[in-house]
């Protein structure tokens, strides 16, 4: 759906790139919450998940390059690509969704004259803001109405990705009724466009989920949209009050306070809590550990034969008082794995696999050829370009040509979405760090 030059006219097109300026802008802004949000947005996975989605953010948009040179075939001289609005809103966030598939969009109108420059505008607004507002929005509201279960999040993906290519396809209508430069009947228009663009959204869909399926089913901790479907860990205490036993080491009474301070177990993801260590200290599978609570919870009185001080500092730990013991915080998982996969799944896609793509025109191409909307298209600025129609100039095999382009291009697109992502994710930092950090009076008890 990569808009040429001279389908819309100069106004509509400047109005476009500066709606589109406006939306990179806020995305921006928005960006920086997303990707310094250290604690999983509403109710996360736990670990550090801004740290975690900056690379990823550029390996996203590097793959959204890459499999949209994977044309698939829809109808009977008809193919359709991915556009990746819902897939990176779903696994980075909308607004750094909308970053994503900007910069694909800049690389391949930039470096292979994809989607004209003037054009620019239009495609950011169409491609890249409608599509990721939309899939987001529907990914929403599916998943309320859906259980708090993982292959929600895959459902909520489909019907997401499916709803946002036809959203894409009403939006150019409304974009060529405005600036169109051809005269052509716009319910014509409008028929066409979201006719087989219904049709490239079931393909998107299923990309989409299987991508989103994928990445959820390994580390959903890396899925912006699957953030809140586990409980945190939370570190609960308890005093426990029964009759004091006298005789008792120093030993017992430091061993109750730790079992009635322990971390309770993180539930699935349903929700439901898991039964931990301290219910079944406290169960009795340790008589002379309940037994060793009671100073504890009476306060400074110690049984016969334990020190004072310890017998404080286990009343402390079981009533809560003190510090609750930190071994059992979330450890952080390194993403580097799936980075690794992803990385080496955009350079197959591009280097080997777009080879095999469908060579028919795209819906927009076709729908434009068919109802004369491409009369006034203009030529490319960047038509002599060395990469120009991914393919790299002066080499004649065409396999090769194609693979190195395509190999060349998923480089540069992660290296600009990557550096763009950093900046962005120390800038966050920066600002959440602000000019001096104040200690908290009162340790949490969540970890």
């Amino acid at each position: 759906m990569h808009v040429p030059d001279g389908f819309i006219d100069a106004p509509v097109s400047v109005a476009t790139g500066v709606v589109a300026a406006a939306a990179v802008a806020v995305s921006l802004r928005g960006a920086r919450r997303e990707l310094g949000d250290a604690g999983g947005g509403s109710g996360g996975l736990g670990g550090s998940g801004g740290e975690r989605t900056a690379p990823l953010a550029g390996l996203v948009a590097a793959f959204i390059f890459a499999v949209q040179m994977l044309n698939f075939p829809v109808a009977a001289g008809t193919s359709g690509h991915l556009l990746g609005g819902a897939l990176a809103a779903i696994l980075v966030g909308p607004y750094t969704g909308v970053l994503c598939v900007s910069v694909v969009l800049l690389m391949q109108g930039v470096l292979f004259a994809d989607g004209g420059l003037t054009a620019l505008g239009v495609n950011i607004t169409d491609m890249a803001v409608v599509t990721t507002v939309v899939a987001y929005a529907v990914f929403r509201v599916v998943l309320k109405l859906t259980p708090r279960r993982r292959r929600s999040v895959t459902v909520a993906s489909f019907v997401a990705a499916l709803l946002s290519v036809p959203a894409a396809a009403v939006a150019f209508t409304a974009i060529y009724a405005l600036g169109g430069t051809t005269h052509v009947s716009l319910g014509k228009v409008f028929t066409a466009m979201v006719g087989v663009h219904v049709l490239i959204g079931i393909g998107e869909a299923v990309i989409t989920a299987l991508t989103v399926s994928a990445v959820v089913s390994v580390r959903p901790d890396l899925v912006y949209g699957a953030r809140g479907l586990t409980r945190t860990l939370e570190i609960r205490t308890a005093a426990v009050a029964t009759p004091a036993a006298p005789g008792l080491t120093a030993t017992a009474v430091s061993a109750a306070g730790g079992a009635a301070g322990r971390a309770v177990e993180p539930g699935d993801e349903t929700g439901a809590p898991a039964t931990g260590q301290a219910a079944r200290a406290v169960a009795g599978t340790a008589p002379a550990a309940a037994d060793a609570a009671a100073p504890a919870a009476s306060g400074p009185a110690a049984a016969p034969g334990v020190p004072l001080g310890a017998a404080a500092r286990a009343g402390g730990a079981a009533s809560g008082g003190a510090a609750a013991p930190a071994s059992a915080p979330t450890a952080r998982r390194s993403a580097r794995r799936v980075w690794a996969i992803g990385v080496a799944a955009a350079l197959l896609c591009a280097g080997v696999v777009s080879f095999y793509a469908s060579a028919s025109p795209d819906g927009l191409e076709k729908v434009a050829h068919d109802n004369g909307i491409d009369k006034k298209t203009e030529d490319h600025a960047g038509k002599d370009s060395p990469l120009a129609d991914y393919g790299v100039k002066d080499i004649s095999d065409a396999r090769l040509s194609g693979g190195l382009a395509g190999v060349i291009g998923v480089g540069a697109t992660l290296a600009v979405g990557s550096g763009l992502f950093i900046v962005v994710r120390r800038r966050a930092k920066k600002a959440a760090a602000g000019p001096a950090a104040v200690p908290s009076a009162h340790p949490s008890e969540t970890v």
